[in-house]
C-alpha cells in the first residue's frame, strides 16, 4: 500500500494559511460582466460554429504561447466562476488547427454583422 509522505508543515497554522486558495467573492460587476461573457460566448457559438470555428484563441502574457479555448469549455469555465466562485480545471487543447479558432474581438465583429445582416430571431 502506498502513502502520501507527510508534510512536514502539517501543523504549522501559517503554511496552512499560505496555501489555502484566495477566491474574492464576486460583486455584483463582476456577476454582470461573466453574465455579459457568457452570453457573447452562446451567441458567438451559435454564429460561428456553423462556419466551422470551434472556439476562441488568447494569448497568454505568461508564457507567451496562445491558448485554444472551445465554446463549451469557456462557458463551463464562466459558469463555475458564477456558481462556485471558481473556474473548472482542465486539459489544454490537443494539436489544435490554428484555423478553427478566432480572437474574441474577431467573434464579436463577426457575430454582430451577422446578426445585422441576418437578424437576431435566424441565429
Amino acid at each position: 500500500m502506498y502513502e502520501e509522505p507527510r508534510d512536514p508543515f502539517a501543523d504549522d497554522p501559517d503554511h496552512a494559511e499560505a496555501l489555502a486558495p484566495f477566491e474574492p467573492e464576486l460583486d455584483d460587476d463582476d456577476r454582470a460582466d461573466l453574465l455579459e461573457d457568457l452570453h457573447e460566448l452562446e451567441m458567438f457559438e451559435r454564429v460561428l460554429q456553423p462556419q466551422g470555428y470551434r472556439g476562441v484563441v488568447v494569448d497568454c502574457a505568461d508564457c507567451d504561447e496562445p491558448h485554444y479555448f472551445t465554446w463549451g469549455l469557456l462557458m463551463a469555465n464562466l459558469r463555475g466562476l458564477l456558481e462556485a466562485n471558481c473556474a473548472q480545471v482542465h486539459e489544454p487543447a490537443f494539436d489544435p488547427d490554428p484555423a478553427h479558432y478566432v480572437t474574441w474581438d474577431y467573434a464579436r465583429g463577426f457575430s454582430d454583422c451577422w446578426l445585422k445582416t441576418h437578424g437576431e430571431d435566424t441565429v
